[in-house]
């Protein structure tokens, strides 16, 4: 197995699953923003309730962001940002942890899986060589 990417360009249906994995996880990330806000403010901590809910919405951003830049170099760095920053969070909320692994295991297993249909995609279409 070759070494996972940090930057660059990937393939065309690679950079397509990676992108859905960033949409839904944007999703799940500004859900957790509002949960983290509700049981802050029901502990009696409102003002933390609005850092953490403005938290967890600027991570959910930075996730649309990453989706949106994917066909660019940068874009898998930032998703790889997004999920080092999704387990950062799991500091402030303790189900992040839950969040994390899942969107870790599914950006690896995404990078790995989108590489191989990439390659067997780029040999199907080439010429033959015979």
């Amino acid at each position: 197995m070759t070494s996972l990417p940090l930057y660059g360009r990937q393939g065309k249906f690679t950079f397509r699953l990676l992108a859905i994995a960033l949409f839904g996880q944007a999703i799940i990330l500004s859900f957790f923003a509002l949960v983290a806000r509700g049981n802050a403010i029901a502990a009696g901590r409102p003002e933390d309730g609005d850092r953490l809910m403005w938290v967890g919405l600027g991570l959910s951003l930075l996730a649309l962001v990453a989706a949106g830049l994917m066909r660019t170099p940068v874009g898998i760095t930032l998703g790889w940002v997004v999920q080092a920053l999704t387990w950062a969070s799991a500091a402030l909320v303790t189900a992040m942890i839950g969040v994390a692994i899942v969107f870790t295991v599914l950006w690896v297993l995404l990078l790995v899986q989108g590489a191989k249909a990439d390659r067997i995609i780029a040999e199907r279409q080439a010429p033959d060589a015979v």
